[in-house]
């Protein structure tokens, strides 16, 4: 029973240290997914300030870009406009210098016109040009100043639309990144209840394993201590009987001398009876027949005497048969018996070992259906939060995009009230010259 319980205390010891050093190896394993859980949440942070800022970036060259090209069309207008009053002061000028010509020829054609008359008329038509063609111009100039502030009214709302434009680009890409990290997110995450799953189950085949190693290792051990106890026991009831059987004979005639001396006791009362006897017939009877009497006395003495150890000689070969006998049948009970409880024994070992073999089993079976509940039930958690997460980054999608298009329409509308109140009316159907076509 010591060696027993030293074996099942060691065998405790290593399950135990088996145990331990599996729950160290998972604790590792739990420590390394939480870094690298960490590590994606840094470098999604990471991402997104590195977007963030190259798009403060872009939208800092954008508005630049926007007010250069805004600067570039208006003094390209500016320098048209001018290039169109040039010209058209100077066609004022052709056609002042062609009336005048024409006036002056209608003129020659009558000599008779004073000279007076001739100039006052000169002087009218003159101021009437003049008049004319400082009214034409200051209309072209509004016309021109009309035209420049729509165009810049236009140029505006191009720039607008263009920064509307930007900004919905600007937040495509942002949510797209969201996306893409959330979804590298749950890839990782899958990934790792994969290896957290694989681990689980070997490490339960491990300690499976080592279970059973150490049960069969411990029914080996009984069995072979039981086959090891059932030959000493064998071995003891063999000294036992052949001790018997040496001493059989001393025994024997021991018993032999007890019945002799009991044959002697009896021989030496009858020896005692006879003698009483023959005093008592040699004194009741006549001396002339005392010869007869002791004769007749001697021998019936020697008959008895006879018969008697003829009794005592039967019963020392009957008890002589007897002992042999009952000694045989006494070792071969025992015998019997002997096997019987070794066999007895031996099928309580092998019931035992039957009984804890299928209890291990079915712990086995449990653990390995509680680890496949735990295993289903963290998968479906985790299939839900994906789940949910990706609804969740799917409403802010749609809700950020809402925003952004509510602000711009009322952006927009603003702008366009404010056009409609300066009495610019539509600004879409403008077009503006490029830059290669300055």
């Amino acid at each position: 029973m010591s060696g027993y319980k030293r074996m099942r205390r060691q065998h405790q010891k290593q399950l135990i240290a088996l145990e331990n050093r599996l729950k160290a190896e998972m604790d590792e394993h739990r420590l390394r997914l939480q870094k690298e859980v960490e590590t994606h949440a840094n470098n999604t942070y990471i991402e997104l300030e590195r977007l963030a800022k190259r798009h403060t970036v872009h939208t800092d060259k954008e508005i630049k870009a926007a007010t250069a090209e805004e600067k570039r069309i208006q003094q390209q207008i500016i320098a048209q406009q001018k290039k169109e009053l040039t010209t058209f002061i100077d066609n004022q000028k052709k056609e002042y210098r062609l009336c005048k010509d024409k006036i002056k020829e209608e003129m020659n054609e009558d000599p008779s016109t004073p000279k007076e008359e001739k100039q006052e008329r000169l002087s009218r038509h003159k101021e009437t040009v003049q008049r004319s063609q400082a009214e034409d111009e200051a209309h072209l100039l509004d016309q021109q100043r009309l035209v420049y502030d729509r165009s810049c009214r236009a140029l505006k709302r191009r720039t607008l639309v263009k920064r509307h434009e930007f900004e919905q680009e600007q937040m495509r890409e942002e949510l797209n990144k969201k996306k893409t990290q959330k979804e590298m997110e749950q890839a990782l995450m899958i990934r790792q209840d994969e290896s957290t799953q694989e681990l689980e189950r070997r490490q339960l085949q491990t300690l499976q394993r080592l279970r059973v190693e150490l049960i069969l290792l411990q029914h080996q051990t009984e069995l072979e201590n039981q086959e090891e106890y059932n030959g000493r026991r064998q071995r003891e009831l063999h000294r036992k009987h052949a001790l018997e059987q040496r001493q059989q004979p001393r025994n024997l005639k021991m018993l032999e001398m007890q019945i002799k001396k009991q044959f002697q006791d009896t021989c030496k009362v009858q020896n005692k009876q006879y003698k009483a006897l023959r005093n008592h017939q040699l004194e009741v009877s006549p001396k002339s027949e005392h010869k007869a009497i002791l004769k007749s006395l001697k021998e019936e003495q020697t008959r008895k005497l006879a018969v008697l150890a003829e009794q005592y000689e039967q019963s020392i070969n009957e008890m002589m048969a007897s002992q042999a006998m009952r000694l045989e049948e006494e070792q071969e009970r025992e015998c019997q018996a002997l096997k019987q409880q070794l066999q007895q024994e031996m099928e309580l070992l092998d019931a035992y070992q039957s009984k804890t073999k299928a209890q291990t089993e079915a712990q086995h079976e449990r653990e390995l259906q509680m680890l496949e509940q735990k295993v289903s039930l963290r998968r479906a958690h985790l299939e839900q939060k994906i789940e949910e997460e990706l609804d969740s980054l799917q409403k802010e999608r749609t809700e950020r995009i809402k925003q952004l298009f509510e602000r711009q329409e009322r952006e927009m509308d603003a702008f366009d009230a404010e056009s409609a109140r300066l009495g610019f009316g539509s600004l879409g159907s403008l077009d503006f010259p490029k830059e290669d076509d300055r």
